[in-house]
């Protein structure tokens, strides 16, 4: 069943990092890892492998208790060149409240240091109603994903900056 027009929102978030671009993408998808520095998350590799490949399912569980909900997500799109450029990751959110894609994308602004740019492409649930929630939940939700990707971008300083 598709959404009324205007139910799709887009949160965009990108953060520079001390450390090359290799680096930066194999910490950000290094899914199980992301425990580390996201925000009351955790998430695990529901598929064979490590879930860096296309088809990869991925489920993420966000909050506690009663209040935690699951995201399950399996993966769309999977780039990396072989030399420069982009990587880029596109998940489709298929759980029953959070619909829609979120892309990672990692880009080398100089050696040692790139930018990691987090969008959330969302399907809002319950029409107008929804449209509302997002309205109130929007803020906490950019300052949450903010902290977050400032806390990878630290660590990631930590364990492979080149101090550029």
């Amino acid at each position: 069943m598709s959404e009324p027009p205007g139910s799709r929102v887009e949160l965009t978030i990108p953060v520079d990092v001390g450390a090359p671009a290799e680096a930066v993408w194999r910490m950000v998808t290094d899914w199980e890892g992301q425990g580390e520095w996201m925000l009351g998350t955790r998430v695990e590799v529901m598929s064979a492998g490590d879930g860096r490949e296309l088809g990869a399912r991925l489920r993420a569980v966000t909050g506690a208790g009663p209040v935690a909900f699951a995201d399950t997500m399996e993966i769309v799109e999977w780039t990396v060149p072989a030399q420069g450029g982009s990587r880029r990751c596109v998940v489709r959110h298929t759980g029953k409240v959070v619909r829609g894609d979120g892309v990672f994308e990692v880009v080398e602004l100089a050696p040692g240091r790139a930018r990691f740019v987090w969008s959330e492409l969302l399907d809002l649930p319950f029409g107008p109603a929804g449209r509302f929630g997002w309205v109130l939940v929007r803020p906490a939700f950019r300052a949450g994903v903010a902290h977050s990707l400032r806390r990878m971008a630290r660590l990631c300083e930590s364990r492979y900056g080149t101090g550029a």
